[in-house]
């Protein structure tokens, strides 16, 4: 384990790598009061713990212990599809293999896109490590149909699909060591990307998209682009029973411009989980620009102190 020392006065910030697997290591950063209680973020495919902006982790930090980390195949951990292929079900045991390796027994667990399906799998199949549970940006792991305020049902096969130009962008992402057009192109892709992921509500900064981008590739070493989450075995993860009958307090954070999982997704999603409660965040797509950041802290703080 590698451990960084903060410089006096700075807030309080620890690096660890915690083996999750055999051949798997997994990058970990704590910011907070280690005596606080415990708050793990789980990011999207693809997508470094860096995702989690700086601005939103100190507001969370304020109050509690957070956790953020790259999950296998992002950042600097263990980048093993290759050769070693896994099931996306094997990523929420490196969610626990995270708090396994800090010693932390229960921990509010909050997730984003792909994270907040694995954090559905963590209350589901672990709800004794979860105190509370977040969920941004996902879809509902059951078969249960979604019920329309005038009572129509739809089944969940029929819930809006990903808005088009986001699969084709998937569809046309490129793979081997380096990125197609240089640094610059590689640049201008990811920002698109993150304009389409953006939505349409709340007017796009490309300037600091850019940067975050940067700073992901400064902190992951090179510009490899990653899609072993989209080729990743997804079977084995619905958990309609035991979501319907959890007892661990959950939140679903509706995102009305959200491309990924549109309207209905959260809606249903607050359905098919026992006492979840359902918080609309105005603008929000699927990402986390500086507009949503202050009501987004203050609704995981207001569900995590409840």
């Amino acid at each position: 384990m590698v451990i960084r020392s903060p410089p006096r006065g700075a807030p309080v910030h620890r690096e660890h790598f915690v083996d999750a697997a055999p051949g798997v290591r997994l990058w970990v950063e704590e910011r907070g009061d280690p005596e606080a209680s415990a708050l793990l973020l789980v990011m999207g495919a693809q997508a470094s713990g860096l995702g989690w902006p700086d601005e939103l982790v100190d507001a969370l930090a304020a109050h509690h212990r957070v956790i953020r980390y790259d999950h296998r195949d992002t950042g600097r951990s263990t980048w093993s599809y290759e050769t070693e292929p896994y099931a996306i079900t094997d990523l929420a045991d490196d969610a626990l293999a995270v708090l396994d390796g800090l010693g932390v027994g229960r921990a509010h667990v909050v997730g984003m896109s792909l994270g907040g399906m694995l954090a559905q799998l963590l209350l589901a199949d672990h709800p004794e490590r979860v105190r509370t549970a977040t969920l941004i940006g996902t879809c509902a792991l059951s078969t249960t149909p979604y019920t329309a305020p005038d009572g129509t049902a739809t089944p969940v096969e029929e819930l809006p699909p990903v808005d088009p130009r986001i699969l084709e962008m998937w569809a046309r992402l490129p793979e081997g060591p380096g990125p197609e057009g240089g640094p610059e192109g590689d640049l201008d892709r990811r920002v698109e990307h993150w304009r389409l992921l953006n939505g349409d509500a709340i007017p796009f900064d490309a300037e600091a998209a850019r940067d975050m981008e940067r700073r992901v590739l400064a902190h992951t070493g090179h510009a490899r682009v990653g899609t072993a989450h989209g080729r990743a075995d997804h079977s084995g993860m619905l958990r309609t029973e035991a979501l319907a009958a959890t007892d661990v307090p959950t939140l679903v954070v509706s995102a009305p411009a959200e491309p990924v999982f549109p309207p209905p997704h959260a809606q249903h999603l607050a359905q098919v989980i026992r006492g979840a409660e359902l918080v609309e965040i105005p603008g929000m797509g699927h990402a986390l620009p500086r507009p949503v950041l202050e009501p987004l802290a203050r609704a995981v703080l207001r569900h995590t102190a409840a």
